[in-house]
C-alpha cells in the first residue's frame, strides 16, 4: 500500500485495490459477507493485516479494521470493530477465533 493510514475509509480503499473487496459483518457466532448475505464460518478465515485508527477528536472514532482471507472460499475483505468503549464483544469473541497469518 502506498498510503500511510491515516483514515478508515482511506486505508479500506487500499485494501480494495488489493483485492479484499467484500464487506463481512457478524451474526450469530458466524461471519455474514454483505454482498451474498451468506453465513461463513470463522474457522475458514484468517487475519492478514490489522490497522487501528484513533480518533483524534472523538473518542468513538476508535476502531480497527481487519483484513481478513479465505483461501479455502477465495474470499477477502474487511471487518470493522470499535476498541475500547466502542468495541462489540461478539467481533471480538469471533476475531479471536481467527488464525493471524504470519
Amino acid at each position: 500500500m502506498n498510503g500511510k493510514y491515516v483514515t478508515l475509509s482511506g486505508t479500506m480503499n487500499e485494501l480494495k485495490d488489493e483485492g479484499y473487496t467484500q464487506d463481512f459483518n457478524l451474526k450469530e457466532q458466524c461471519i455474514v459477507c454483505a454482498q451474498s448475505g451468506k453465513p461463513l464460518s470463522p474457522e475458514d478465515f484468517v487475519i492478514d493485516k490489522v490497522f487501528r485508527f484513533e480518533g483524534a477528536t472523538n473518542p468513538d472514532d476508535q476502531a480497527i479494521l481487519y483484513a481478513i482471507s479465505s483461501e479455502r472460499l477465495g474470499l477477502k475483505g474487511v471487518l470493522v470493530n470499535g476498541y475500547g468503549i466502542s468495541a462489540v464483544p461478539e467481533i471480538d469473541a469471533i476475531i479471536s477465533k481467527l488464525k493471524i497469518k504470519h
